[in-house]
């Protein structure tokens, strides 16, 4: 599967999430401690760190100096799970919300005002997690794709039911929704913009497991150089290791949120 097939989407418009409705726009950390979060990342990712808008208790990931990644150490204080979350461009955040309302899906957070946009942290109806965000592009969308993010994959009960329900929520497949394509490939449904791909769906998942890393849930894949160096940094900072192939690993860092390593070779 070629996830870097070029983009014809312009230059000058792709730092809003009306020109890339639709799509994974950011994805974001939550988590209890900052300061050994950013010490993981950073050995295991490599990446550095700035101050966000928010305050003290937000961070942004550089990788090679571009925003990649939001870090927010709110899961104490507002009662959340460690957890990665993709987000996804809206047009409106509030039209989105009803639609998620309106398909079954449940509202957790907002929509809430975060310079420089506008967020929702909302479940589909089989219970995976996800946040719209409407707004300013914390940077040039192109230049997020092709740093580190390689793409989401949900992991659900349905993967035909669950692409109904984000395609209605967000047009995926209509004329002018930020260039999205809806492809089933065998037993996976695969979102393309213009001509990437930003997102998969694959059935599987168990609403009812006991084991969280099986329910519904959209896991946030970021590519790197030697996966390798990336587990054996993950366990020496406290992370651990949940599955292992040449060209891929299954991670959880030093808190328990769990994210996959994905070899920028075999992309």
């Amino acid at each position: 599967m070629n996830h870097d097939t070029p983009s014809t989407v312009g230059t000058t418009d792709v730092f809003s999430t009306h020109s890339v409705y639709g799509t994974p726009c950011w994805v974001s950390l939550t988590s209890r401690d900052i300061r050994t979060t950013e010490d993981f990342y950073t050995a295991v990712l490599g990446w550095r760190w700035r101050p966000a808008r928010l305050g003290e208790r937000f961070r942004i990931a550089l990788m090679d100096g571009v925003p990649v990644a939001g870090l927010a150490g709110v899961a104490d204080m507002w009662r959340m799970a460690v957890a990665w979350t993709p987000y996804f461009a809206a047009r409106s955040a509030d039209e989105a919300v009803s639609r998620v309302q309106e398909r079954g899906g449940t509202l957790a957070v907002g929509p809430l005002s975060l310079p420089p946009g506008r967020a929702a942290l909302l479940a589909d109806r089989d219970g995976a997690t996800f946040g719209v965000w409407e707004g300013e592009l914390f940077t040039h969308w192109l230049s997020w794709r092709r740093s580190q993010p390689a793409f989401v994959r949900l992991h659900t009960r349905d993967a035909f039911d669950a692409a109904i329900f984000y395609g209605e929520v967000f047009d995926w497949g209509a004329a002018g929704a930020g260039h999205t394509e809806v492809v089933y490939e065998g037993d996976e449904v695969v979102l393309r913009s213009d001509g990437h791909v930003v997102a998969c769906i694959e059935s599987g998942a168990l609403g009812s497991a006991p084991d969280p890393a099986i329910r519904p849930r959209w896991q946030v894949h970021f590519t790197v150089a030697d996966v390798a160096a990336c587990v054996r940094a993950a366990e020496q900072h406290g992370g651990s290791v949940l599955a292992l192939r040449d060209d891929e690993a299954v991670l959880r860092d030093n808190e328990g949120a769990q994210f996959t390593v994905t070899s920028r070779h075999g992309r």
